[in-house]
């Protein structure tokens, strides 16, 4: 049984998730405590407490302590099976939180499966659904997954009510990622929305987003309003990419209420501007979610990022605490090497089986 800090680190929620999703798919038990020490309430909360248990009803896993502000958990993992499932992650809690759990062992599972999850879909403190779509989907597309994810509902804070539907096929080992050079800007596509609000918002928000980025090449960002039949309660993002010829970089922002529509999108346009400055092959947050698919490669990987975040170092920790991966961090100039290596042999082979 392997033994988990839960406060290593940046010791937040994304360790105990990536702890059980790793179990479920080494097959390895796993107890992890001490879970959110250092946050102001410790303890499992909702939004995480669905996530684990979206896992281990992937893998029908026999598990201890899970339950609200529960701060130890045991998590003994069964085989992982296909089929049809159906998550919720109560009011508001975040779909794509859920998904970041939830994918990677049902692409390990070995038999096709389909997820249908329910809660927000663009909250805040959590990636939006069109980034993860947008912007992450497409880099793990590039590795050999094989996902789709169809939105139904849209839902907001503090309704949730949102849904989506994921199909995901076997596909592991995944192809290495190599993205080890900065390359040229090819352009610039967005997307900004919003539901059951009026119109001239959303144009407020894309508008902002474009003034930030007045310097590259016109960007072309879709808007969308949806009505009560798309959307569940009120709210928006806006998300922008930034594509190159290998690559591509995500920035995105969260309607909150009681804050201006122009600076959200302002934020989300200043954060893909020094995105595309640094010369990155991955913004940030890819560096952060991209890192257990590396692991699950069949060979190196390797990125470029202008910072790497808490999360991130965690994650890596905790990756090589369960696979046969190594992980190697350095600095060139004003940008960060990150360079995975599994070591895929006839010992790791049990991964994809």
């Amino acid at each position: 049984m392997r033994e988990i800090d839960g406060s290593y680190g940046e010791g937040g929620g994304q360790l105990l998730r990536t702890s059980v999703v790793l179990a479920a798919i080494t097959g390895l038990p796993v107890r992890v405590y001490n879970i959110r020490a250092k946050r102001s309430s410790p303890g499992l909360a909702p939004q995480h407490l669905t996530a684990v248990k979206a896992v281990a009803a992937l893998c029908s896993a026999q598990t201890e302590g899970v339950e609200v502000k529960s701060q130890e958990i045991i998590f003994r993992p069964g085989p992982l099976r296909g089929g049809e499932y159906d998550f919720s992650a109560g009011t508001a809690g975040s779909v794509t939180l859920v998904l970041q759990a939830a994918l990677p062992a049902a692409m390990a599972c070995g038999e096709k499966l389909r997820m249908s999850i329910s809660g927000g879909t663009d909250v805040r403190a959590a990636p939006p659904l069109d980034y993860f779509r947008y912007a992450l989907l497409p880099l793990i597309y590039s590795m050999g997954a094989r996902a789709k994810i169809e939105v139904l509902l849209r839902g907001y804070y503090p309704r949730g009510g949102g849904r989506v539907v994921v199909d995901v096929e076997p596909c592991l080992p995944l192809r290495p990622l190599i993205l080890d050079t900065s390359e040229g800007l090819e352009g610039i596509t967005g997307f900004a929305h919003i539901s059951n609000l009026p119109k001239h918002i959303v144009h407020r928000m894309a508008h902002a987003a474009l003034a930030e980025l007045s310097t590259f090449p016109t960007p072309a960002v879709g808007l969308e309003v949806f009505g009560k039949d798309e959307a569940i309660g009120e709210g928006g993002a806006v998300l922008l990419i930034a594509h190159k010829e290998h690559s591509r970089l995500g920035a995105s922002a969260v309607a909150e209420r009681g804050v201006r529509t122009e600076r959200l999108g302002a934020e989300a346009g200043k954060r893909l501007r020094e995105e595309i400055l640094s010369g990155a092959t991955l913004d940030i947050h890819a560096a952060d979610q991209v890192l257990i698919y590396l692991a699950l490669a069949s060979g190196a990987s390797c990125f470029l990022t202008r910072e790497l975040s808490s999360h991130a170092a965690t994650t890596i920790w905790l990756l090589e605490q369960f696979l046969p991966v190594r992980f190697q961090v350095t600095r060139e100039a004003h940008l960060i090497r990150v360079r995975a290596t599994p070591e895929f042999n006839s010992r790791s082979s049990f991964l994809w089986r």
